[in-house]
């Protein structure tokens, strides 16, 4: 989906239910205001959903759940379509400049429309758990997205100018760091095999 729908995916979904384009009681679309709106902490979002479905869902919720400040600032939010934009556009700089850090250190950035990269690798899990670990050495904190084989990747979030630039100063270091322990792990591992061997002599 090109970007500018993709920033306005909920109008059009809305707008999908108004023409009677969507019947289906079962879809129901979810969207949170974390992300774009900046509202992680006020825990709100909501959801388009066929008025059946949106009955049967308000037998079960949690009724207590978002407090009267949590819903006046998500209101607030979704007027504010200035500051959405120009939280969208700087996500949107923020996610090619870490996929061309990732290719300028030769790692492979995977498609996203998130606030995030997940980038391979190339290597096991375990060379991207001592990325990992090196990366955190170095101030920087990154996730791994997954189990195998999604573990041989490494989610990194857009941050601000800042600490993308720390991020793109200390990758290459934490790159030949993590690349050195598991050639050293590795070389262990096949030394207490050699021996093995050689007692079995």
């Amino acid at each position: 989906m090109p970007s500018a729908e993709r920033t306005n995916s909920a109008g059009t979904m809305l707008a999908f239910y108004i023409a009677g384009r969507s019947c289906a009681v079962s879809v129901c679309s979810m969207r949170t205001l974390s992300k774009a709106y900046g509202l992680a902490g006020a825990r709100v979002g909501y959801a388009i959903a066929h008025a059946d479905l949106a009955a049967a869902f308000d037998k079960i919720r949690n009724h207590f759940g978002l407090s009267r400040i949590s819903q006046a600032g998500a209101l607030a939010a979704l007027e504010d379509h200035d500051w959405l934009q120009q939280v969208v556009q700087k996500v949107g700089a923020g996610r090619k400049r870490i996929e061309a850090i990732a290719v300028a250190n030769g790692l492979k950035p995977l498609p996203s429309a998130t606030n995030f990269v997940t980038i391979d690798c190339g290597r096991g899990g375990d060379y991207a758990r001592a990325l990992l670990a090196e990366l955190l050495e170095r101030d920087v904190f990154v996730r791994m997205p997954s189990m195998a084989p999604a573990d041989r990747c490494i989610r990194v979030g857009v941050g601000t100018e800042k600490e993308l630039t720390h991020f793109e100063e200390v990758l290459p270091a934490a790159l030949l760091a993590a690349t050195k322990s598991i050639t050293t792990a590795v070389a262990a591992a096949d030394g207490v095999s050699g021996q093995q061997c050689r007692s079995k002599l």
